[in-house]
């Protein structure tokens, strides 16, 4: 069982350029069986750390897009990162977080601050409609609710109901 800290204990995060060191670690967050279900559109093949590795380096070389590294007590608690989805308007964010560090805030303190980064609006969100946990991230960074969609989920291995939410302000 993980060690969750209450809401009510703010926890310091720091957003950095990923590095090379962080995709061993995000890898290894991206294993967890609980996080791919919920996630739901995710990777195939969670486990293929080569395909992993090679996805991130070309997302890293790929200058349309903006990628960081979460950090949360000077440990990487997981990536923020902002593309474009040609379904889309305008671009996407993305996160994922190690399982260690759900519940305490730290999801809406880093997407927060990414979006003060991050000046383009509108941003788009999505999240497996019931995915609950990060529907209210995004709302409470100021994302609404602005359509519904259905896709593959790989995680579930069967087409699921999502939510668009939009940023604009």
């Amino acid at each position: 069982m993980s060690k969750h800290i209450p809401n009510s204990i703010p926890r310091q995060i720091l957003l950095r350029d990923v590095e090379a060191s962080d995709l061993p670690i995000f890898y290894e967050q991206h294993l967890d069986p609980e996080a791919n279900y919920m996630a739901a559109f995710t990777a195939k093949d969670p486990t293929d750390r080569e395909a992993f590795m090679h996805h991130w380096q070309k997302i890293l070389n790929d200058e349309s897009t903006t990628n960081k590294t979460i950090i949360s007590g000077e440990q990487v608690a997981g990536s923020v990162s902002l593309y474009r989805d040609e379904e889309m308007e305008g671009p996407e964010v993305t996160y994922w977080f190690g399982k260690s560090y759900w519940g305490q805030g730290i999801a809406t303190q880093a997407l927060t601050a990414f979006l003060d980064i991050v000046q383009v609006r509108p941003i788009f969100g999505r999240a497996a409609k019931d995915h609950l946990a990060s529907r209210r991230v995004l709302e409470k960074c100021g994302f609404t609710v602005c359509g519904e969609g259905r896709g593959y989920a790989n995680a579930r291995g069967t087409e699921i109901e999502e939510l668009i939410l939009r940023h604009d302000a």
